[in-house]
């Protein structure tokens, strides 16, 4: 069979969120560069107005895009959409593998459809786990489910890889690869490339050495109440810090939008902002001083750069980060907030990354692994050196 008749072994990535995008572009990239594999991306849409934005980033053209978000959308009608779509995508392009990434419905419903067409799933970021099924929520559901369904689970750290163990889950599925995110950091900062949002490029280059607090909030259960409390917060630290701005990076959800502009719009130095694309928001957060932040991807990546976090929720999927200087949970309690706040910008603290998260070569051991797993190298993905 010549060369250009060779089979290539189909991988479908279903992403649709920020995070998965930006969790998942490495890996969609290091297998791109693979002449047996061919990568097929589902654009979900989950982040409709931001999954565009992302995929342009990393120079991903989707091949689908399900564009299925609905204002008001209920978590039910949500997931029978992304099913009934991906049946027929999957059986159409009949992929050898489906890969996930981490705990969102877009990732449930993909692992959930590729089970159903009996398609091999790989779970990336795989045995995160806070314990308490509705922390966060629907996200801790979401991630067990994901890890009953897959094949092979790629765990960013040895906790969760334990957390798999615990599960019953055969130690011959699971892989410690680290966490992708730290690809797709040190790919960002590889990038030679100017600031998109000409607001923050003004508001550095006026002054470099201008003190930063970088501030997002998103998370479903924070929505009654917790993030009116996380805005109360900045505004009564920015009255005391009043030399440093803070950058409120505002996810696009209504009820987030709202709360958050009703109660710091009139903040002299408080920055709101559209979502920023992930190199300003790199750019913003390795000059932060710390960040208040109810994500998981900035848990992961704010320690990468020396910078620490707080984390405004009960639990972390994460714990890996609390006791290293570098992570505080303060849920969304004002006056937990804004002490710890206080005492971190108040010390002279070293900045110092961690690479608490992984190394950077996450992809690669990914990419091992599906071909190993396909009969196409015969050396295990754990006896390479990276």
């Amino acid at each position: 069979m010549g060369l250009k008749e060779q089979k290539k072994f189909k991988i479908a990535f279903i992403a649709g969120t920020r995070p998965e995008i930006i969790k998942t572009a490495p890996v969609y990239l290091a297998v791109a560069r693979q002449p047996e594999l061919q990568p097929v991306f589902i654009n979900t849409g989950q982040h409709q107005e931001m999954s565009h934005m992302f995929l342009s980033l990393f120079n991903i053209i989707p091949d689908y895009d399900l564009n299925i978000m609905k204002h008001g959308q209920s978590l039910s009608s949500l997931t029978a959409s992304i099913l009934q779509e991906l049946e027929a995508i999957l059986q159409s392009e009949n992929p050898n593998w489906v890969l996930v990434q981490g705990d969102t419905t877009s990732a449930f419903c993909g692992a959930l459809s590729a089970f159903y067409q009996k398609i091999a799933i790989g779970h990336i970021e795989a045995g995160l786990r806070t314990g308490d099924i509705y922390s966060p929520f629907p996200e801790e559901m979401n991630r067990i489910l994901v890890g009953r369904l897959s094949t092979y689970h790629y765990a960013p750290t040895q906790k969760a890889k334990d957390n798999l163990l615990n599960e019953g889950i055969s130690p011959n599925k699971i892989m410690i690869t680290g966490n992708t995110v730290v690809d797709a950091l040190h790919w960002i900062q590889s990038q030679d490339k100017q600031l998109s949002s000409s607001d923050i490029s003004r508001l550095l280059l006026s002054n470099p050495n201008q003190r930063l607090v970088l501030v997002t909030a998103h998370r479903r259960e924070n929505w009654e109440g917790g993030i009116a409390n996380v805005a109360e917060s900045v505004v009564r630290l920015a009255k005391r810090f009043s030399d440093i701005v803070f950058i409120f990076s505002v996810h696009p959800n209504p009820v987030v939008k709202n709360q958050v502009y009703a109660i710091l719009s009139n903040q002299a130095n408080v920055f709101l902002h559209d979502p920023l694309d992930y190199f300003d928001f790199i750019k913003v957060l390795s000059q932060s001083l710390l960040v208040i932040s109810d994500s998981g991807g900035v848990q992961e990546e704010a320690p990468s750069l020396g910078v620490p976090v707080i984390i405004t929720r009960s639990t972390t999927e994460r714990p890996e980060i609390l006791g290293t200087g570098m992570g505080y949970l303060a849920g969304t309690d004002q006056t937990t907030i804004i002490d710890l706040a206080t005492e971190l910008l108040t010390k002279k603290l070293a900045r110092k990354a961690q690479n608490i998260f992984g190394d950077g070569f996450a992809s690669q051991r990914i990419v091992q692994s599906i071909l190993f797993s396909l009969g196409k190298i015969q050396k295990r993905p754990d006896e390479f050196d990276y």
